[in-house]
């Protein structure tokens, strides 16, 4: 490629482009909370932190019922009694099976209890703000009284004037 070839490439890109600027992003109305009022805070009440642990506590009652298999043990040990390899294999998989069931359970538990706890503690913070506002609005109401005009100076503080 020439010089010129190149400086006349260059000034037809820098023409096109010379009315626009393109950053690299997203555009607005391909990003999730672009638009919204809250400027992409998360924001959640009372409602949806019940709806989780709701859902979270079900779970784990359902798991609890449906994916518990206490007739897996029984095989293996029946198996491994009959001289199979099956078996130890089997209690294996029964065994993992339990410890992976646990621990999912066990978070399900734990998210559960928590949607509880912090609905019961923002509930408690949200009692505690408010008082501690209304105690400042009781306070501040008696300065609200205006004993001199803006400007002037309080009546009580001058000097006596029978001297």
């Amino acid at each position: 490629m020439a010089w010129d070839e190149w400086e006349r490439l260059k000034t037809s890109a820098a023409e096109r482009d010379s009315t626009r600027m393109q950053l690299n992003r997203l555009p607005d109305e391909d990003r999730p909370n672009a638009g919204s009022p809250t400027g992409g805070f998360l924001k959640v009440d009372q409602q949806d932190l019940a709806a989780i642990g709701d859902e979270a506590f079900k779970l784990y009652n359902r798991l609890w019922k449906e994916a518990r298999v206490t007739s897996t043990d029984a095989a293996a040990s029946d198996l491994s009694g009959q001289g199979f390899a099956l078996g130890g294999a089997l209690s294996h998989v029964a065994l993992r099976w339990d410890k992976q069931l646990g621990s999912v359970m066990d978070a399900c538990a734990l998210i559960s209890n928590h949607m509880d706890f912090t609905k019961n503690a923002h509930a408690g913070d949200e009692v505690f703000i408010e008082r501690h506002v209304s105690s400042i609005q009781t306070l501040d109401s008696g300065f609200d009284d205006d004993w001199a005009k803006p400007g002037k100076p309080n009546k009580i503080y001058e000097p006596d004037k029978k001297d």
